[in-house]
């Protein structure tokens, strides 16, 4: 079973993930910027998709209503630093990939139901652990 499904069936059980977030210090919750909440979101983001390997850098967020960005960095087997980004821009006609280099496609297949579970379960990860909320309902958790 892969980890996306792994962290779908967490969802479905209701076990949360054992992560903890890295809240800005010196700050109260309320009070963090637009740029500070995306951090947070995109560090939910990251461990949707199992642990983030030593010496990589991994971030999967909603950027705005119509764009999600997967972006990673890591270290070759000479110590050349590495990186790739790809956007998802969701259009009427699919889900457009966006990378660098590649040419542009619309995702089917595995590939699309992979990112549809993602998103799913980024948006219920991060209502329960960004901002305290029932995903469901918007209601404040306990």
């Amino acid at each position: 079973m892969s980890d996306v499904f792994k962290k779908a069936l967490s969802l479905i059980t209701g076990t949360p993930p054992k992560e903890t977030l890295k809240v800005p210090k010196n700050r109260p919750f309320k009070r963090l910027t637009e740029r500070e909440l995306l951090n947070l979101e995109s560090q939910v983001g990251a461990s949707l998709f199992g642990p983030v390997p030593t010496g990589h850098r991994r971030e999967f967020f909603c950027l705005d209503k119509d764009t999600w960005i997967w972006h990673e960095e890591w270290k070759d087997e000479k110590g050349a630093p590495k990186s790739t980004t790809t956007r998802y821009e969701l259009h009427d006609n699919g889900i457009l990939k966006v990378q660098e280099g590649a040419r542009y496609k619309y995702i089917e297949g595995d590939e699309l139901k992979n990112l549809r579970v993602a998103i799913r379960m980024y948006y219920e990860q991060v209502a329960r652990r960004v901002y305290k909320r029932d995903p469901q309902t918007g209601a404040k958790l306990a």
